[in-house]
């Protein structure tokens, strides 16, 4: 479904490049600051895998001194703080100030063969059966990624904010990256937003985090910072409680942090009234939803942090719909003017942005597969962990350049074929399209050979750079 409030595309390497002029500041010195640009052009024209020799190699600098790329990342000339705070305050034009800034917040895994590496740890392999899980090794990662408001079709895309290491206490010890659980991460991340959009000029703009289960834990939610909701995920068999009532506080000692048992979330399933219809439109279709609202209520370990409980039936696939089980998510509540606790926003709607947290998937598949996430051979202490946040950033000054210049429509670089129209909004694999096009002088597809020989000089300077991409590709 296309979106008619998208507007007309505009070129992406101008973008690009006011991106990377505007991240300057990360770098003491301009040196520095030209090999990472160099290394960003260069990771777009390589074909095979990213490492730095390759994306030298697409670059044509095979004959040249290669250790002052690597000296980039094993020596710390990269300041990653400044390069999180530089993009978070480029995506405030994709996130108006009057509603609320959507983030997203996930872990994954990045899998690595060698047991010296700092930050690898023996770690649950997440394309092993659930009936038989295997381990293998990896570093884990935090990811926080901004989430613009969705379009009229439902379309969102996640730039990433920031990558932070979540390695356990039995992990390969790191450098200046102690060891941390993935919740204290998540928070330590959501604080850091917090503050630097405060110092940004957006007090006043609340937070809405999205999570899994695994960031429904009660220290994550005393610990949220104020004006920071969090929408997580939380099991079918969590224990919920009531709020304590002043009549049932005792005379004398500790005073009741919480008050009865509430019905377990699974529970709601059974009730036959009290649900309420609604229809979210997410990735050009739409989508009817049964869900109910209950609470307020507590979890052991937040006692000053009241929850509502959304509960979202699952699909009945013989009434044609796609199977989906029921699902479950608690929200931070917060106080009316009258004093009572009431939803930070309208349930249908706090339900739709829900839908959204996918896109940190779709980011990690992308990361992964594609862009060459932890492809680079660096080994050092410091490398290990800023090659794959720089990579990170890399993907996000990309796809930001790409949310700036073409919106989150389509865009203008057609599909690969006549028998498929293209996607509601474009891919990573369009938006690289798109940048080699531009990058190699291609507005339209050309010819290697043509009948009349005026373009000679052309097809060479051509050639020189599709041969450059070629050799890059090349598993040496």
């Amino acid at each position: 479904m296309a979106d008619p409030t998208t507007p007309a595309p505009r070129p992406l390497l101008p973008e690009l490049f006011r991106l990377l002029a505007a991240h300057r500041p990360a770098f003491r010195q301009e040196r520095p600051f030209q090999r990472s640009g160099a290394l960003l052009v260069g990771w777009i024209c390589a074909f095979g895998r990213h490492t730095l020799t390759q994306v030298l190699l697409a670059l044509g600098m095979g004959d040249t001194d290669w250790t002052a790329f690597y000296r980039l990342f094993s020596r710390g000339r990269v300041d990653y703080e400044v390069l999180a705070r530089t993009v978070l305050a480029e995506t405030l034009a994709q996130a108006p100030a009057t509603a609320p800034y959507l983030v997203g917040i996930d872990a994954t895994q990045i899998p690595r063969h060698s047991r010296t590496m700092p930050g690898t740890s023996w770690l649950r392999h997440p394309g092993t059966a659930i009936f038989r899980a295997g381990i293998h090794r990896a570093q884990r990662f935090v990811h926080l990624a901004s989430l613009p408001l969705p379009s009229p079709a439902g379309y969102s895309r996640a730039v990433p904010l920031r990558f932070d290491p979540a390695f356990p206490t039995k992990a390969v010890p790191a450098p200046g990256h102690p060891p941390q659980t993935e919740w204290a991460a998540g928070l330590a991340a959501l604080i850091w937003l917090r503050q630097e959009l405060d110092a940004l000029g957006r007090s006043a703009q609340l937070v809405l985090g999205l999570g899994d289960g695994a960031y429904s834990t009660g220290p994550l939610w005393a610990g949220l910072p104020a004006r920071v909701v969090l929408l997580a995920r939380c099991a079918k068999n969590r224990a919920l409680y009531a709020l304590p009532r002043e009549q049932d506080q005792p005379a004398r000692g500790r005073r009741r942090q919480d008050g009865e048992r509430r019905p377990r979330p699974d529970a709601w399933l059974l009730e036959r009234t009290g649900w309420q219809r609604t229809e979210v439109t997410v990735r050009g279709r739409t989508i009817p939803l049964s869900f109910r609202v209950e609470g307020p209520c507590l979890v052991r370990g937040a006692p000053d942090q009241p929850l509502f409980l959304l509960v979202v039936k699952g699909s009945d696939p013989r009434r044609g719909y796609r199977p989906r089980p029921a699902r479950f998510w608690l929200v931070s509540a917060v106080p009316n003017r009258t004093g009572d606790w009431t939803l930070p926003w309208p349930a249908d709607q706090l339900l739709a942005w829900a839908w959204q947290r996918w896109e940190l998937e779709v980011a990690h598949r992308e990361l992964k597969t594609s862009f060459g996430l932890g492809e680079p051979q660096c080994w050092s202490p410091t490398a290990a962990v800023l090659s794959v946040q720089w990579t990170v950033w890399g993907y996000a000054v990309l796809v930001l350049a790409g949310l700036h210049a073409w919106g989150l429509g389509s865009g203008p670089v057609p599909g690969p074929g006549r028998w498929w129209r293209g996607a509601g909004r474009w891919s990573l694999a369009r938006l690289w399209q798109g940048y080699r096009q531009e990058l190699w002088g291609e507005q339209e597809f050309h010819r290697v050979y043509a009948p009349t020989p005026p373009n000679w000089w052309e097809m060479a300077d051509w050639l020189a750079a599709k041969t450059n991409a070629a050799l890059a590709s090349s598993r040496t």
